[in-house]
């Protein structure tokens, strides 16, 4: 059950934010349209929730660690599919899933985040920011290609992603734990995405000051 102390409408106004209005590999900040769970109210559940302590600095963590038992599942699964390097599919494409997925459901920062890991983990940062410029019906390479639009029939609605996809992606010389990362890393980035758009905004880290 959600703990809803120190919850305030008040946090829905940001007046003086300016979301940034173009998808970027630069750092976003997120602001928060709820209160995040003060730190000093942090219990053991919650920093076991949190998974790590880090998170508690920051304020999507700490506004989902008002219900640490499923952001605890949420993390750990997370961690599971990008982190996992036991066979499947290359971390980079991991993230380029993430992101084709983020970019298609104009979720910014979800974008942001993960074009700067598949921009790290393949060296291919202008393919990448070429997503995020032109979106997903960009021609990047023909196993990219076939990654994107698996990633975004998926986003668009799960029946959408067919037999055909898997054809595509199984002519890229992806296999069936490839396929399945594929899967999991867009599918987990659907909801994420539709989670973060609810509840609060990116900000570029100078738009308060």
């Amino acid at each position: 059950m959600i703990e809803e102390e120190d919850m305030s409408i008040d946090t829905l106004k940001h007046p003086h934010n300016h979301p940034p209005a173009a998808f970027t590999q630069a750092k976003l900040e997120w602001l928060p349209w709820l209160e995040p769970l003060p730190e000093s109210q942090l219990t053991e559940r919650h920093r076991a929730g949190l998974v790590d302590a880090s998170r508690a600095e920051s304020p999507y963590f700490m506004l989902l660690a008002r219900d640490p038992d499923i952001l605890g599942a949420r993390t750990r699964t997370d961690k599971d599919i990008f982190y996992n390097p036991d066979a499947g599919l290359p971390r980079a494409e991991r993230e380029l899933a993430a992101a084709a997925t983020s970019r298609f459901n104009g979720c910014i920062y979800c974008a942001s985040v993960h074009a700067r890991f598949a921009s790290h983990f393949s060296s291919r940062k202008e393919d990448v920011q070429r997503l995020l410029d032109e979106g997903v019906g960009t021609t990047l390479d023909s196993r990219w290609d076939a990654i994107v639009a698996a990633s975004v029939a998926l986003t668009r609605t799960p029946s959408s992603f067919d037999a055909r996809h898997v054809e595509a992606l199984r002519g890229q010389g992806l296999d069936d734990l490839a396929i399945a990362d594929l899967i999991y890393a867009a599918a987990f980035f659907n909801w994420a995405n539709r989670l973060m758009l609810s509840l609060g905004e990116p900000i570029t880290p100078s738009s308060t000051s």
